[in-house]
């Protein structure tokens, strides 16, 4: 009776002891095993493995290439000069044409150099007869040793004008030095020209070269290479033989050039344009899959998921060894590789999943659903 006094005196206590019951009826019904039906809940039913859907398949040996990009050129320029002096007369060949080895391409005035030519045989021809007839006063002892020696200068020197007087008439006509195009002509008709101006630049175009810049990391795999392939930016695709690797690299960029001369005899390949230039750098075991299997990791490397023996999900760096249009090859990947075709985006490396081969599912399943 006193405590129920108590209370109507000071209502407040009623109100401190309800919420003291309460306090204590809920703290028990946490710590304690039944007053917690989730927990119970989860311990009855573990969280799912997640799907993904595979496919088993078997690498390839697949040819590694070194792809470069470079530029075309002539594999020979010449810019031809006169050797002698005269006033230009005609041209034997168009500017862009195409001629044979030897073929006139600038015509010089003769002028008076056939009868330059003419005196010089006749000179050569009295120093020859004087010289005979010394000889045979030499041996009836009638000259002396000097005077035979200067008829022997004598007839040399005859000799020597005869010869430059044969080149000077030579020089009269500039020809094609080898088979290619008269690329420029810096001269008109009625210009004089002096030894040494030059006429015209004459390019060797039935064989190209393609020009490119090999890094460090891929030198010694192009050095031991002989052959190579390019694909011109006009579309115009060549086999052809690396004629050349520089022995040491530019101090600049720290690249080596690399020369691939292509066989150009019909004259399809054009020079000065773009041109990717494939090096084959050995053979490598490769899985090809489509592009669209590939994903990222959590740092932004770009690669494949597969799921090894363990069922435990495997990321591996994409090392694209060769691409195609329906599809591109991976090396690193195991010879024989689970690879995850569907709900790679969902699950991460390391994460136990179950794997379903697709040839055996027949849900509906997309890219992006796990």
């Amino acid at each position: 009776m006193t405590f129920l006094k108590t209370l109507s005196k000071q209502p407040w206590l009623l109100s401190v002891l309800i919420a003291s019951v309460i306090v204590i009826w809920m703290a028990t019904g946490i710590t304690g095993g039944e007053g917690h039906p989730d927990g119970a809940a989860t311990a009855r039913n573990p969280a799912p493995v997640p799907e993904v859907q595979v496919r088993r398949q078997e690498a390839e040996w697949i040819t590694r290439y070194v792809t470069l990009y470079g530029r075309t050129a002539p594999a020979r320029s010449v810019d031809l000069k006169a050797e002698t002096q005269g006033r230009v007369i005609a041209f034997g060949a168009r500017r862009g044409e195409q001629v044979d080895k030897g073929a006139i391409l600038v015509r010089l005035s003769e002028r008076d150099r056939k009868a330059r030519l003419a005196e010089a045989k006749a000179v050569l021809a009295q120093r020859a007869a004087e010289f005979e007839a010394q000889q045979k006063l030499k041996l009836e002892g009638y000259i002396s040793d000097t005077l035979l020696a200067e008829g022997a200068a004598n007839l040399e020197r005859a000799r020597a004008e005869l010869n430059r007087a044969e080149l000077d008439l030579q020089y009269m006509t500039i020809r094609a030095p080898f088979a290619g195009a008269l690329q420029e002509r810096v001269v008109e008709i009625g210009d004089y020209v002096a030894s040494g101006d030059p006429v015209a630049r004459f390019i060797d175009n039935k064989t190209m070269v393609v020009t490119a810049s090999v890094s460090e990391k891929d030198i010694e795999s192009v050095r031991s290479q002989r052959t190579g392939a390019a694909r011109l930016i006009t579309g115009h695709e060549a086999e052809g033989r690396i004629r050349y690797i520089a022995p040491v690299a530019e101090e600049t960029t720290r690249t080596f050039t690399i020369e691939l001369e292509l066989d150009n005899s019909d004259g399809d390949l054009p020079a000065g344009v773009t041109a990717e230039l494939r090096i084959p750098s050995g053979d490598v075991l490769a899985q090809k899959v489509s592009p669209a299997l590939l994903t990222l990791d959590d740092e932004g490397n770009l690669g494949l998921k597969t799921v090894d023996s363990a069922g435990r999900v495997q990321f591996h760096l994409a090392d694209v060894v060769k691409s195609s249009n329906d599809g591109v090859w991976i090396a690193g990947l195991p010879e024989v590789a689970t690879i995850i075709t569907v709900g790679q985006g969902f699950v991460r490396n390391g994460e136990r999943v179950a794997a379903i081969d697709e040839s055996l599912d027949d849900r509906v399943m997309t890219a992006d659903s796990p």
